[in-house]
């Protein structure tokens, strides 16, 4: 395994990311840190970074270089984007910052910084076609994709601190300023030419900072259950709420406000106003908010070299195989599971009368059904309803990820626990109680004939026979064990399908 560390020197915040390679292409973050550089401050006056700014940006990258030697971190990669791209003085910069924290940082190109976004992009989510908008400190990503190829990207050398800087006056109207971003910014959308030939009904996938907080604040206005801001799918008029809100507040009322980071506070209305821009010129209803950009690109690309060529084909099984290997499940008993269940899936549809893309749920709660062993075996199925509910799934919906959570936590006899199902209202459905049923007896049936962990079950072929399902096991040695522990489960199979359960 070996320890790299990602740094992103951007014109509002510097990052560092420090991320555990697998020897077989996955990877996990361990630890970040974030501080607020404001690196582009002020730039568009002259051109230069101001030395107050230099002299911030060094400190807090030797305070990233110390932690990266605590770490025992192998490598770190580097890289600069719109601001120190910009830069008049970027050479005795950079070369300042290779002497003092001894970090070589690779200054990206547009098209550099555009490709590594759409590269975390489209290995963490499950959208063959879209329209992606990154907003920067200094400058703003437009992407467009079909077939998981890009169309078209432009890099807008405006961001939220500069607009911000551009257009905020010193006592006047914050809805002013707003105001202005706003139509400016339409401005320069109408310039990009393949821009007007989108289809509104094309996705809008929001990546960066200022998304993560646009959620973070939606989450307290609507006491969303979950923390996961991936994949998390937001309605324009929910936006234009948040947005209506916070375009007339001042930068101290702003601070103030639940969800937003106060570092974030005095630009978070001109990022506000570029997303408002967007949506209203696309005409979109609603967009997807990615929590992976471009420095998840750049570990992809380290992970997962094919990357660099085209993206991960399966994103659902790449990221389960990840969380598989980091919650140390048991490889061979979980592939064996997750077979199963599929058979079981396929081969009842007539009784559980769900169409394919149900099979996403279940595949899920296969996967990660004993990642609660990581905690204690012992009611190891609630562990893995809280590790399934606060793991990023990558290419998996907010409702399937719940869903596959409660569908783990009762495939060893429990009963749904109501109240914690209540909490997620806002997301699953009461008919999904079924749902639940009926996969988590799949998964404990599939569970069971795999029981000492030997793959002695190979296959299963199902028939209907009147008020009976007979299950007819293919097996590799003697499975009397895997078969007894799976007939345990007739009375409740009997309850949830209200058929008898005979396996041979």
């Amino acid at each position: 395994m070996e320890k790299i560390a990602i740094v992103d020197l951007g014109s509002n915040s510097a990052r560092l990311v420090i991320v555990n390679l697998f020897a077989d292409g996955y990877f996990m973050v361990i630890d970040e840190l974030k501080e607020s550089v404001r690196l582009g401050h002020d730039m568009d006056r002259d051109g230069f970074l101001k030395p107050q700014r230099i002299a911030e940006t060094i400190r807090t990258l030797k305070m990233f270089k110390r932690l990266c030697d605590a770490h025992k971190v192998s490598r770190i990669i580097a890289v600069g984007t719109a601001a120190v791209r910009r830069a008049k003085n970027q050479r005795s910069f950079l070369d300042e910052i290779q002497a003092t924290c001894g970090m070589k940082i690779h200054v990206l190109s547009p098209e550099e910084e555009a490709i590594y976004v759409y590269r975390g992009v489209i290995n963490s989510m499950d959208i063959p076609r879209g329209v992606i908008l990154e907003i920067g400190g200094g400058s703003t990503k437009i992407i467009h994709y079909n077939r998981r190829n890009i169309l078209n990207y432009e890099v807008l050398p405006v961001g939220a601190v500069t607009l911000t800087d551009l257009f905020y006056e010193e006592g006047g109207k914050p809805e002013d300023a707003v105001a202005r971003i706003e139509e400016f910014f339409t401005e320069q959308l109408k310039q990009i030419e393949w821009l007007k030939e989108i289809d509104p009904e094309v996705p809008l996938i929001g990546v960066g900072g200022s998304f993560r907080n646009l959620f973070k604040i939606n989450k307290m206005v609507r006491k969303y259950p979950l923390d996961t801001v991936h994949n998390f799918n937001f309605a324009v008029d929910d936006f234009n709420n948040i947005y209506d809100t916070v375009k007339v507040l001042s930068v101290e009322k702003c601070k103030r406000i639940r969800g937003l980071s106060p570092a974030r506070a005095d630009i978070m209305p001109a990022a506000l106003a570029i997303i408002k821009a967007v949506v209203s010129y696309l005409g979109v209803q609603n967009f997807t908010i990615g929590g992976s950009g471009l420095r998840e690109g750049i570990m992809f690309n380290q992970a997962v070299p094919m990357t660099v060529e085209k993206p991960i084909s399966d994103v659902l099984s790449y990221s389960l195989n990840t969380l598989i290997k980091y919650y140390d499940c048991d490889e061979s008993h979980v592939a064996n599971v997750v077979h199963l269940s599929i058979q079981l899936f396929k081969q009842l549809r007539v009784l559980h009368k769900f169409p394919r893309q149900y099979l996403k749920i279940l595949k899920i709660a296969a996967s990660l059904h004993d990642c609660g062993m990581r905690i204690k075996y012992y009611n190891h199925q609630k562990h893995s309803w809280y590790t399934i509910l606060n793991s990023t799934v990558y290419g998996a919906t907010h409702r399937e990820i719940v869903l596959a959570a409660f569908v783990a936590s009762v495939h060893r006899k429990d009963d749904v626990n109501m109240s914690e199902w209540q909490k997620y209202k806002d997301i699953v459905q009461e008919e999904d109680l079924e749902v639940v049923h009926k996969l988590s007896m799949l998964l404990r049936i599939a569970e069971s004939l795999d029981r000492s962990m030997a793959g002695l079950v190979k296959g299963i072929n199902c028939d209907l026979l009147g008020d009976s399902v007979i299950m007819k096991t293919e097996v590799s040695g003697d499975a009397t064990l895997e078969i007894r522990n799976a007939m345990a489960s007739n009375a409740d199979f009997r309850k949830v399908f209200h058929k008898n359960l005979e396996i041979l």
